[in-house]
C-alpha cells in the first residue's frame, strides 16, 4: 500500500487562489492570510481589493491556457506561493441531450465540457507543479486543490448531460490525480458537491439548449426538472453561498485528513448518499454476472488495486 499523505496544517498566512465572491470574502476576512481572486472580467472584484495589501485581484480566462500561466505566475510574484487553489469556474447547461445534434447545441455541449472539465483540469496541473516546485523555496511544502463539482458530480438528472459530463470527468480526474501524487509532496485534492446555491448561478451562469421536439410532454423527466430549477419557490430553499464558502474553508482548515469527496447541505449529502447505496444494491444484483466472467481463473487486479492505491 502506497504511504499515507501527511495531514495538512493551512499556513496562517495562506495564499488563497480563488473563483468566487461569497469565499474570497471570508478569506479576506482572515487575518494575515491573502487571496488572489480572479475573474474574466476583473471590473466586478473592484470592492474586494479596496487598497488591502493582502489582495490581488487577476483577469483569468479558464478556456485559455496562456491566461491561467499568466494569473498563476502572478499570484506567485505577488505573494511567493499558492496554498490553496479553488477551481469554481464554469456554468451549468440544461437542456434535451438530442438537441446536441443540431450545430448550435452542439457548440453549447462542448463548450460546458471545454470550460468546466478543461479548465479544472489545467488550473489543477498548474497547481500541482507550485506546490511541489515552488512552496518548498517559501518554508512551505504541499497544498490543495478545491474542485468544485456539486452534487452533480457524483449523481446524474435529467436535462443536465452535457453538465454533468463535464463534472463527473472532474470527480474522476481528481480522484485519480489524488492517488498519482507522491505522498511527500504533501499535496492534497477534494471535490467540493453543493447541492442549490442562493447565488447568480440560475439567473447568470445557466445556459439552455433548443427544446427538442420528441420532449416537450409537460410530464417528460427534463421538463420536470427545467420547471423545479426555474422555480423561485425552489431557489428559497437553496443553501446561502456564504455557508458554502465557510463549509469550504472547513474542508482545508481543520487540520484532518482532507477528503476526496465533501457533499456540502444536506440535499446534497442524502442525494451523494442515497446514489451510493443504490450503486451497492446493483453491485449485489450483478455479482453472480459480474463474477462469472473470470471462468474461475485468478484475476488479482482487483486485490492489486485495492493493496496499493487505496
Amino acid at each position: 500500500m502506497a504511504s499515507a499523505k501527511p495531514i495538512y496544517q493551512l499556513p496562517q498566512d495562506a495564499v488563497w487562489f480563488s473563483i468566487g465572491l461569497a469565499l474570497s470574502q471570508l478569506i479576506i476576512g482572515q487575518p494575515n492570510q491573502r487571496l488572489v481572486a480572479t475573474a474574466r472580467d476583473t471590473s466586478k472584484l473592484a470592492n474586494l481589493a479596496d487598497g488591502n495589501s493582502r489582495v490581488r485581484t487577476v483577469s483569468l480566462d479558464v478556456t485559455e491556457n496562456d491566461s491561467i500561466s499568466a494569473a498563476v505566475e502572478t499570484a506567485v510574484e505577488a505573494f511567493g506561493r499558492i496554498d490553496v487553489l479553488v477551481n469554481n469556474a464554469g456554468y451549468g447547461l440544461m437542456g434535451d441531450s438530442e438537441s446536441a445534434l443540431q450545430p448550435e447545441s452542439y457548440a453549447k455541449a462542448r463548450k460546458v465540457i471545454e470550460t468546466d472539465l478543461w479548465g479544472t483540469i489545467t488550473l489543477s496541473l498548474h497547481a500541482v507543479r507550485i506546490f511541489r516546485d515552488v512552496n518548498p523555496r517559501t518554508g512551505q511544502k504541499g497544498g490543495v486543490v478545491l474542485n468544485v463539482t456539486s452534487l452533480g458530480g457524483f449523481a446524474g438528472f435529467p436535462g443536465q448531460s452535457f453538465y454533468h459530463a463535464a463534472k463527473f470527468g472532474v470527480e474522476g480526474f481528481t480522484e485519480s490525480l489524488n492517488k498519482e501524487v507522491r505522498p511527500e509532496w504533501n499535496i492534497h485534492f477534494s471535490c467540493i458537491e453543493p447541492g442549490g446555491t442562493k447565488s447568480n448561478f440560475i439567473t447568470g451562469s445557466m445556459q439552455w439548449l433548443a427544446p427538442h421536439p420528441a420532449y416537450q410532454a409537460a410530464d417528460t423527466p427534463g421538463r420536470l426538472m427545467e420547471g423545479y430549477v426555474r422555480s423561485p419557490k425552489s431557489q428559497m430553499t437553496f443553501t446561502p453561498a456564504e455557508n458554502i464558502a465557510a463549509g469550504m474553508y472547513r474542508v482545508v482548515s481543520l487540520g484532518s485528513k482532507i477528503p476526496v469527496r465533501v457533499p456540502l447541505s444536506e440535499a446534497a449529502w442524502m442525494v451523494v448518499k442515497t446514489e451510493a447505496e443504490e450503486v451497492v444494491r446493483e453491485m449485489e444484483a450483478v455479482k453472480d454476472l459480474s463474477l462469472g466472467v473470470d471462468e474461475n481463473i485468478a484475476n488479482d487486479s482487483g486485490a492489486f488495486f485495492r493493496k496499493t492505491f487505496n
